[in-house]
């Protein structure tokens, strides 16, 4: 029998990893790499982030490669000034969802638009370029720690069915 919509939304291939963390720990400082981090109810510590749904930022890294090609340059993350890069996951198709990343839980909230900063970053264009491509915002389900590698995939409650 062929699965409805709703099976077929929550149904993805594999799960995604952690590519690359990075912390802003302050307005328009460089970001810092990190190999972990601590997550607080109010973002990554370390991070000046956001409270609420949008205390960290995330983006895809096959989104990378597409900036990269509009703006016909490479394009690493860190000027993105999003929390945390993964790959081998949809988050488009996660908004909405908790997510197990680590031993942290994070619900996708909203897009992380980009900012007009993204023009000077990047360059002419750069805005435009990251337009649907500027990843997601979450905010803090479960305080944890998430390092690179780490498994990126739908939170299932302890007492939720399947």
């Amino acid at each position: 029998m062929a699965a409805g919509m709703k099976e077929m939304m929550m149904r993805h291939a594999r799960a995604g990893s952690v590519a690359w963390i990075g912390l802003r720990p302050a307005r328009r400082a460089h970001m810092i790499e990190a190999e972990a981090c601590a997550v607080g109810l109010s973002g990554l510590e370390g991070d000046r982030g956001r409270k609420g749904k949008r205390a960290v930022t995330l983006i895809q890294e096959e989104h990378l490669a597409v900036i990269a090609a509009l703006l016909g340059r490479e394009v690493v993350p860190g000027v993105l000034r999003r929390n945390i890069v993964v790959s081998g996951i949809n988050l488009a198709a996660l908004r909405g969802e908790q997510l197990q990343i680590g031993s942290a839980v994070l619900e996708l909230t909203v897009p992380c638009h980009p900012c007009s900063r993204m023009e000077e970053a990047l360059g002419a264009g750069g805005y435009s370029a990251m337009r649907e491509h500027g990843g997601m915002c979450a905010q803090v389900i479960q305080p944890g720690e998430i390092k690179l590698g780490d498994a990126v995939g739908l939170y299932r409650h302890a007492n939720a069915p399947g």
